[in-house]
């Protein structure tokens, strides 16, 4: 098979997002996503594996209904973007501080039965992996290059720091979805553009 270049989105896209700008700690989970480290000691991550990844984390979703899909973020750099995500694709967003035992004490109010968990950031957002673990539901989860990927399903290499960075992500992830799900139509546009996902 021909090697794939054509990425989800134009490369200059994902460059101007700083996607690919990790940290200076590196763990050996991420190595195989990093293409070099920079002279400021930054890791690069490979463009490439992102894209690939992330088309992954699409298939991995697309087989869930969007309220069987419960998406993290204590982090606010992500709250606008999956803000928008739910509004797209119905998908449950959790924005700021998760809130404890949603997915384990069936007494909750609040309690929560995903199939599967996407989280943006698998130390921030601990709790909903551990959660997640103990219940036996997938996890995909955004990491950079200082993440640990214990209990993880499926890591998605990112910058999961910056707005822009995760605002791209989550406005790809809802495209790709919404297409895979039928939500749009042979070339329809999505309701709402990547500015709207990464704009400060």
């Amino acid at each position: 098979m021909a090697e794939q270049e054509d990425l989800l989105i134009d490369s200059n896209e994902y460059l101007k997002s700083g996607i690919h700008i990790g940290t200076k700690f590196k763990t050996k989970y991420m190595a195989d996503f990093i293409y070099k480290t920079r002279p400021d000691g930054l890791s690069v991550l490979n463009l490439k594996k992102i894209d690939e990844r992330l088309r992954l984390a699409v298939q991995l979703l697309s087989y869930y209904n969007p309220e069987d899909i419960l998406v993290c973020s204590r982090r606010e750099s992500g709250w606008k973007a999956l803000k928008l995500l739910n509004k797209l694709t119905g998908m449950k967003v959790i924005s700021g501080r998760y809130p404890p035992g949603i997915l384990t004490n069936t007494n909750l109010k609040t309690f929560t039965e995903p199939k599967i968990v996407f989280v943006c950031d698998p130390w921030t957002d601990k709790n909903a992996v551990e959660d997640a673990a103990r219940i036996g539901v997938p996890v995909i989860a955004l990491c950079d290059t200082n993440n640990q990927s214990n209990k993880l399903d499926l890591v998605v290499p990112c910058n999961n720091k910056g707005k822009k960075s995760i605002g791209i992500v989550i406005y790809l992830l809802a495209r790709e979805y919404m297409k895979k799900r039928g939500l749009l139509a042979e070339g329809q546009e999505m309701p709402a553009t990547m500015d709207d996902f990464t704009e400060e």
